[in-house]
């Protein structure tokens, strides 16, 4: 299987790619190869050029260092594990889904009234925005998971 670019799921290339389609600065906008690059620099990181960044987000380059690997999770505020460890990158991907879903004003408004609910009234929202989903004929959550 592959990822939106082509690259084989779970390659170094389709986690950079990921990490750069889901973290951003601001809605709407990816980081730049250049912003990436100079603040790595900024921040004391190893030296790392933009046209490198990219080739790792396409897979021309595979096999990078582990600093620049380091630098580049920190950048995008992940463990360095994200790049290694299966189990973390599913874990770190999942919290990702997350923070995507909540920057639609909607759902962070329907997630902030749900709090302090009792786990029964949680349960029965949880069946209705599923039933919805499936009427709408949405695919199932972004964790796989349907239901209470």
């Amino acid at each position: 299987m592959a990822d939106a670019d082509g690259q084989p799921e779970g390659s170094l290339a389709a986690k950079v790619d990921h990490l750069f389609r889901t973290v951003r600065p601001r809605p709407g906008r990816e980081y730049s190869f250049d912003e990436v690059a100079e603040t790595i620099k900024a921040r004391g990181g190893p030296t790392i050029s933009a046209t490198y960044v990219w080739q790792l987000r396409r897979g021309l380059r595979d096999n990078p260092t582990k600093r620049h690997l380091e630098a580049l999770a920190g950048f995008f505020g992940v463990p360095p594990a994200y790049f290694f460890d299966d189990a973390v990158t599913e874990m770190i991907d999942s919290e990702l889904a997350l923070l995507i879903a909540l920057r639609n004003s909607s759902v962070r408004r329907m997630a902030l009234r749900a709090s302090g609910l009792s786990a029964k009234s949680l349960s029965a929202l949880t069946a209705m925005v599923e039933r919805a989903r499936e009427i709408e004929g949405l695919p199932e959550g972004p964790d796989g998971e349907t239901g209470p």
